[in-house]
């Protein structure tokens, strides 16, 4: 097999999500991080068991970006709230963290919801597109079958390693793969990464130790997952 073909069928595109940059104009079609405006009109900040707010972290306007997953093709708005500290990694979604998806049809209302202690600046996000992304190599998503032809190559001096044929998109983004830090995870058969919020000093966010928050939806069911690690 040829680094082409190998290219061909590890190749996605993905949608890198820069925060700032630009004056955001006030719009409701603008994705955002550190900040969350549109609700449902009997909606407000989510809380955990205990009656503490979740923390706003991202929203976003699905039709303004190029592209988005095909799971997400029913969705206008995607809006994240996360505890501090976070979550356990594959912890069920509900308690502390949430995911709120907005259909077409929805009614949302703009609210200014302060919520005490939240420490992610705000940024608006601007979409770049990157044509190709490719899974990282220890279980980033590389089938066996291709990492056997990969090690051929390397074998025949057509290549030094992986990393020469590849490049990854590490910040944050939409679609691609995942940033995994050490090894990494699979959640389960049916579910399909679709985006990650990376740590970022500009929006005054580290995950744990420069790790990524990263987020699947399963196609048939519409489950979320949540995972991290670091470095």
């Amino acid at each position: 097999m040829t680094i082409q073909e190998i290219k061909q069928r590890l190749a996605r595109p993905a949608l890198k999500l820069i925060a700032g940059g630009f004056r955001p104009v006030g719009s409701d079609e603008e994705s955002w991080l550190g900040n969350v405006f549109l609700f449902r009109p009997d909606e407000g900040v989510p809380t955990n068991k205990n009656g503490e707010p979740l923390f706003p972290y991202a929203q976003f306007y699905l039709p303004a970006l190029p592209f988005n997953s095909q799971v997400l093709g029913n969705v206008r708005v995607l809006t994240l709230f996360i505890s501090n500290p976070f979550p356990e990694g594959f912890e069920p979604m509900g308690d502390n963290w949430l995911i709120r998806e907005y259909g077409p049809d929805d009614v949302l209302v703009r609210k200014t919801l302060p919520v005490g202690g939240a420490f992610l600046k705000p940024f608006p996000l601007k979409a770049e597109v990157v044509p190709e992304d490719f899974p990282l190599w220890d279980g980033g998503g590389v089938p066996s079958d291709l990492e056997d032809e990969i090690l051929k190559l390397e074998r025949a001096g057509k290549i030094k390693g992986y990393y020469d044929m590849v490049t990854h998109t590490y910040e944050h983004k939409m679609g691609g793969y995942p940033s995994f830090c050490q090894s990494g995870v699979d959640p389960g058969e049916g579910f399909e990464f679709v985006f990650q919020i990376s740590s970022d000093a500009k929006i005054n966010l580290n995950v744990v130790d420069g790790g990524s928050l990263m987020f699947w939806k399963h196609a048939v069911t519409g489950e979320w997952a949540l995972y991290y690690d670091f470095f």
